[in-house]
């Protein structure tokens, strides 16, 4: 919308190699145009249940709407290509999409196998090329975790900024002159960004942060819990679980279980208010550090895409009057990419930011303690198992290849940060524990097969279809000679900045 009407921005954001498979998979497709089906259908049927509840009433009319517009974007405008969409809002030069690893692995605890870690961010580069169709300028690292050395890999996938929290800024190896308010070139020339935490708090902070104001939307009301078993049972799962059906009608109040009818008026008004006063602070925040400075500060404030929308219902509506008051009102700031502020200040301290992450108490605590230790040792006798075959078959016949190709994907699901988080969160450990397990398990029939030189051709091509993330998946990155494919369109390559 902010791009149709011409307004000028900047934001940088990930679409993860993951993530991006899933809105690609032509079964995910379907799925979400049938549930967008089933919400249109479901929400009808509440503007009618709440027709002698005003309050109520006007909300459902509200997600009627909502939900009618977005099966016709999704259908329609998009053509169920949501990617495609973002690629071409990233060659309009507001958008920056920056790469990630291949399937968020905590690298800081896979590097002592360092080729895993290579491979890690080698897969995530490539499937940017060829998604994007361009050479990715930045990475947004899993859960934001560095450790010194990690930047030459960097380097060597062709990537020119990463980010980190704070306290890799502070703690970096000597004294930083400007902190987290400019980027650091680490010894190997790559950029580091150090996350602002003024901003981070203002935004995330559970007791000062924006999200939890009282006129907001209430998460943790939905009609899939609280409506009659009967009535919701065709609108959650199949197996009569009651879910979140995204139909919420309370706002979040206070800390009472008494909660008010949700006022979406109410909750725009406040999100202009919110995003004055982030404004505010911004402003008087970068006016002082300028004034000490003597060059433009930058100000990073990275956020989980999650939170907008999902966690914090109005927080696109947030964002959209923030960047519409900053392009209408101010001259004290404005956005920018990395990429911009490098090209713009490409003389900046040379300085290791220290291991970090941003995770609770801000290292590796949450991927690595007693409820999730057990899973490291298999990572690794498997990452070690995987970089031998590698080394091993370097002509290998098709059927081998496939093999070989299959293996690497599933020892790069089973490394994926989500499972240990899982675990030490306490939610749903039992698929935590057996997603893991089971592509652990599939790793080790693959390389089994492979030492024996008998491929079950049936047993891999179900195995293909089951876990067919990255169709290009290329065996080969666990090779240290490896090279990444770049693009050779140089016009596509400027247009990704």
């Amino acid at each position: 919308g902010l791009a149709a009407e011409g307004i000028d921005f900047r934001i940088t954001m990930s679409l993860t190699p993951p993530l991006v498979s899933m809105l690609n998979d032509e079964l995910l497709r379907g799925r979400y145009a049938r549930h967008l089906d089933k919400l249109c259908e479901l929400a009808e049927k509440e503007v009618s249940r709440t027709r002698h509840t005003p309050a109520f009433n006007e909300v459902a009319t509200m997600y009627r709407e909502r939900f009618l517009r977005e099966r016709e974007d999704y259908a329609n405008r998009w053509k169920m290509d949501l990617v495609g969409a973002f690629v071409r809002l990233q060659e309009t030069g507001k958008l920056e999409i920056v790469a990630s690893a291949a399937t968020h692995g905590f690298l800081p605890l896979l590097r002592v196998t360092p080729e895993a870690v290579r491979a890690q961010i080698f897969a995530g580069v490539q499937d940017y090329v060829e998604t994007m169709g361009c050479n990715p300028t930045g990475i947004w690292l899993p859960e934001c975790a560095f450790y010194p050395g990690l930047d030459d890999v960097l380097k060597e996938a062709g990537l020119r900024y990463f980010f980190v929290d704070s306290h890799g800024i502070h703690n970096a190896g000597g004294r930083t002159r400007f902190g987290v308010h400019a980027p650091l070139y680490c010894p190997s020339g790559v950029a580091a960004f150090g996350r602002d935490p003024e901003s981070s708090k203002q935004v995330w902070s559970s007791i000062e942060g924006y999200p939890g104001d009282p006129v907001y939307r209430e998460f943790y009301r939905d009609i899939g819990f609280d409506l009659d078993f009967d009535y919701i049972k065709p609108y959650i799962h199949r197996d009569g679980i009651r879910i979140n059906t995204g139909i919420k009608y309370h706002r979040i109040t206070g800390r009472t279980d008494a909660k008010e009818p949700y006022v979406r008026q109410w909750a725009l008004e406040r999100t202009a208010t919110h995003a004055a006063n982030f404004i505010f602070n911004r402003q008087h925040q970068m006016e002082w550090l300028y004034s000490w400075m003597g060059r433009k500060p930058i100000v990073v404030a990275p956020y989980d895409a999650e939170l907008f929308g999902h966690w914090w219902f109005e927080g696109p509506e947030w964002i959209d009057c923030l960047i519409r008051k900053i392009a209408r009102d101010q001259e004290t700031i404005s956005m920018i990419t990395p990429s911009e502020y490098l090209a713009e200040y490409p003389v900046n301290q040379i300085e290791m930011p220290s291991a970090s992450s941003w995770g609770y108490e801000g290292y590796g605590k949450l991927w690595l303690n007693g409820s999730n230790d057990w899973l490291y040792r298999h990572l690794h006798a498997a990452a070690d198992r995987m970089v031998a075959l590698a080394a091993r078959f370097r002509r290998p016949t098709k059927l081998t290849r496939r093999a070989l190709n299959q293996a690497g994907r599933e020892l790069m699901l089973a490394q994926a940060s989500d499972w240990a988080f899982i675990m030490t969160r306490k939610t749903v450990v039992g698929y935590a524990v057996q997603q893991t397990k089971d592509h652990l398990l599939r790793f080790n029939r693959i390389y089994q097969m492979l030492q024996d030189g008998t491929v079950d051709e049936a047993w891999l091509g179900k195995t293909e279809s089951t876990d067919n993330i990255f169709p290009h998946f290329d065996y080969r990155v666990y090779l240290p000679d490896y090279k990444l494919q770049n693009v050779n369109s140089r016009t596509r390559a400027e247009e990704c900045g």
